[in-house]
């Protein structure tokens, strides 16, 4: 007897931690992904990083981790959104702009796809605008081809000037 085989997608998520022990937070949300997500393949570095696009006198802790899942798109965000309830975080970032928070985790890239609707647009449409995520994304995938903008991530990288 044949069995279909099960797909499976090729994930890239955006972790950040600005409140609290950063580290802990960080890894407990990885802890999270891989019970709740799917395998965690890889995470980058930590990476210490300024607020962006709001005021805090608390630095982020910023990393990257590649993860291989079944869930498609909007699963995946409702998972994730599961697990920053889940440790604290109360709202995401809306109209008022961003703020502090206990864990943060965005989808970066979901295999080569490219996806949009009103809660979700993939691969993420700042991704190539932030040092705080294209840094670890380049440690751990650098040579991955960024699906709308046909380029790597290290060129992405590299053209940011970080």
């Amino acid at each position: 007897m044949l069995l279909d085989k099960e797909i499976s997608y090729d994930v890239f998520l955006g972790l950040g931690s600005n409140i609290g022990d950063r580290g802990e937070n960080l890894d407990h949300a990885i802890n999270e992904i891989e019970e709740r997500i799917g395998e965690v393949i890889t995470t980058s570095a930590f990476y210490v990083t300024e607020p962006v696009g709001f005021e805090s006198e608390n630095n982020f802790l910023n990393a990257v981790c590649e993860v291989k899942t079944k869930l498609r798109p909007m699963e995946l965000l409702q998972r994730t959104q599961e697990i920053e309830k889940k440790m604290g975080r109360v709202s995401k970032s809306d109209n008022e702009g961003y703020a502090d928070r206990i864990i943060d985790i965005d989808i970066l890239l979901f295999d080569d796809k490219i996806y949009s609707n009103e809660k979700l647009t993939l691969p993420h449409p700042h991704l190539h605008e932030r040092a705080f995520v294209l840094l670890p994304l380049a440690e751990i995938a650098g040579t991955y081809i960024h699906p709308v903008l046909n380029k790597s991530i290290d060129q992405l990288k590299k053209e940011l000037g970080v």
